[in-house]
This record gives structure tokens, C-alpha cells and sequence, in this order.
């Protein structure tokens, strides 16, 4: 009989406080309870809106709540939390203490020249920086990672992730306006899973489209086709304007390998922020699919992972930052090829 799927990160053996700088939506409905979860001590936090910190404060028991982004960096924290609009990233990292540590929210900038821009300001400042890639560190992904790396699927032959769902977008205001959107903001995080299990494919054809349900918003809609050369087929189909209930709404991962069939479901997507639990099935081939147990869900059990592998990188427990922000770089070249290709338009058909 074989052994478990891995479906946690190792705790910390010794946990080190947190400054969280941003207190929005995200923060709220995933980093706090993950870091209650865990018994992660949150020493403070600082938000712009100061009303919004204090509520959080109270409701997640944080005894302070920091007046300027300045009081913030020189609280002595052992571990910066940072999650604010990607444009904002480069300023507050630039402000923390040399030598931080400090997990920062996706994505790494809205272009490929600020995700440089980010990677140059942590090396300069020798900030141990992470970036909080979390779909990686998911309960069912995990398990999934686990199960193609002891060769329970064979070899890796065809991937999709197929998201046919409604989202919420109204919830991100600051994402009016940007001309980049669906895969800066959301599918980043199913090009990041990719290149985690797979490695990093030779190229990309992709085409992004907007809504005219959403006229304030770009890409709101992508498909996307990954090369992994003749022996693989991998890509995405994203559709977050399915707003006629559960019956057809679809958040799915299938792996296909020679040797068993992955089914993962991503239950946050179905109805966002609540969301509903994760699945894993897994099928040798030929035969049924069992449901594997899992210990938690995307939202908000993923993000244990990148804080616990960033206290025990700080702490010489592991290794190596598996979301360092040289690693974040290349998912972030990989967005910008998808942009890239969607404005190079299709191959003309021949007359």
C-alpha cells in the first residue's frame, strides 16, 4: 500500500511574527486565517485605509495597527506580508528594512518591466523575498504534485484547466482601467501550477478577449495553449462570465498520463469568496476514480504553504523559496508572452 499524498507544507518549528502591509479583500477572506490556522502570530498591520485595518485588527485579535507604511518597516517584524495593487509593490518593498523577509501577493508587477523593476529592488536590498503563488501550495495540488512525482499517472500527456464560471469583479475596483487583466490577475495562477509540475514550456499561443457585459475592464476571457513540445498537450480555457447558476459552471484541472487520470476541482471559483470544497480523483487507467481526502481547500489553506516555506527558508529549514522572485520571474515571462501572442493575432488563413 502505497503512502499518503503530501497535501501540507512542514510547519515552521518555530513560528516568527508577521507585519501584514494591506488589509483588503484577500488578506481578509485567505492570509489572516491561514496564519490563524497555524498559529502564525500577526504582530500588525497597515493599510492605507486605516478604518479597514482596525476592523480587521479586532476581528483577527492583531494587536497593532500601524499609522504610515514607515512606523510599519521599523516594527522589527521577522516577516513582511505584503499584499497591495501590483503597481504599488515596488515603493513598499523598497521601503523594508535590508535583509527583510517578506511574501508578496501576486502578481509581480502588471508588466515584465516592473516584475524586473521588483526583482532588482530585492536583490539590491537583499530581501529573502517569496511570492505568494499559492495555488502550488493547495491541499489537492500538492497531492496531484506528489502523485505525478512517484509516477502514479505515468508520463504527463495532456493537461487542462477549464474555468467556466462567474466572478465577482466589481469586489477589485482597482482593476478597472488596466489594459491587462484575466491572466495578469487570475490565470497567472494555473500558468504558475503548470510551469511547477511540468517545467517550463518552449512557447505560448494565446488570445485574450474582453465582455461587453464589462466595458471598464480588459481581458476578461483567455484561451491559451501551451507547447510542451509533440508528446504533450497542455492548455486553459477561462470564462468568468458564466452567470446562469451551477448546473454548467465548471473550476477543473485534468491530468491525463499513460499510466492513471488527475481530476482536480477548484472550489473557490464557483462562488467566490466562500466558495465550496476542493476534489481530487485519481484513476489508474482504465479503471474508477477514488476521491482522495483532503485537509482543506484553495482559499484558505494554500496559504500556509508560501509563509511556512519562507519562515523555514529564514530559519535554514528549507533550502530554497520554491516562489522565489527569481522563480516568479519566469511565470511572470510567461503572462507576457501570452500578451504578446493574443496582439500578434492568429496565422491568416491561406486564400
Amino acid at each position: 500500500m502505497q503512502p499518503e499524498l503530501k497535501q501540507q507544507w512542514p510547519v515552521p518549528s518555530r513560528l516568527l511574527p508577521v507585519v501584514c502591509i494591506g488589509a483588503g479583500g484577500i488578506v481578509e477572506n485567505a492570509h489572516l486565517p491561514a496564519y490563524r490556522a497555524l498559529g502564525i502570530p500577526v504582530q500588525g498591520l497597515f493599510d492605507t485605509d486605516n478604518e479597514r485595518a482596525r476592523s480587521l485588527s479586532q476581528r483577527f485579535a492583531v494587536k497593532s495597527v500601524f499609522p504610515s507604511l514607515a512606523l510599519a518597516a521599523a516594527s522589527g517584524a521577522a516577516v513582511f506580508d505584503v499584499a497591495v495593487p501590483a503597481r504599488h509593490v515596488p515603493e513598499v518593498i523598497a521601503a523594508l528594512p535590508h535583509g527583510a523577509a517578506v511574501l508578496i501577493q501576486k502578481p509581480m508587477g502588471e508588466t515584465l518591466e516592473e516584475a524586473r523593476r521588483i526583482r532588482a529592488i530585492c536583490h539590491e536590498r537583499a530581501l529573502r523575498a517569496a511570492l505568494n503563488f499559492q495555488l502550488r501550495f493547495s491541499p489537492n495540488m500538492l497531492a496531484l504534485s506528489d502523485a505525478i512525482q512517484r509516477g502514479d499517472l505515468g508520463e504527463v500527456v495532456d493537461v487542462e484547466v477549464r474555468v467556466n464560471t462567474y466572478t465577482p469583479w466589481h469586489l477589485w475596483p482597482f482593476l478597472k482601467a488596466l489594459p491587462r487583466h484575466e491572466i495578469l490577475y487570475h490565470s497567472i495562477h494555473y500558468l504558475d501550477l503548470l510551469r511547477a509540475l511540468l517545467g517550463e514550456p518552449a512557447g505560448v499561443y494565446a488570445k485574450v478577449v474582453r465582455h461587453p457585459s464589462l466595458p471598464d475592464y480588459a481581458d476578461t476571457r483567455s484561451a491559451v495553449i501551451l507547447d510542451y513540445g509533440e508528446r504533450r498537450r497542455v492548455l486553459l480555457s477561462v470564462f468568468h462570465g458564466h452567470d446562469n447558476g451551477a448546473r454548467h459552471a465548471a473550476s477543473q484541472l485534468k491530468v491525463e498520463g499513460t499510466a492513471g487520470v488527475a481530476v482536480a476541482t477548484m472550489g473557490v471559483n464557483l462562488a467566490y469568496p466562500a466558495g465550496v470544497p476542493d476534489t481530487l480523483e485519481l484513476a489508474p487507467r482504465g479503471q474508477p476514480f477514488h476521491t482522495v481526502p483532503l485537509r482543506g481547500s484553495w482559499f484558505p489553506s494554500a496559504f500556509e504553504g508560501p509563509m511556512s516555506n519562507l519562515q523555514r527558508f529564514v530559519l535554514g529549514e528549507d533550502k530554497a523559496l520554491v516562489s522565489s522572485v527569481d522563480d516568479a520571474f519566469q511565470t511572470m515571462a510567461l503572462v507576457e508572452a501570452c500578451y504578446q501572442s493574443s496582439a500578434r493575432g492568429g496565422t491568416s488563413i491561406p486564400q
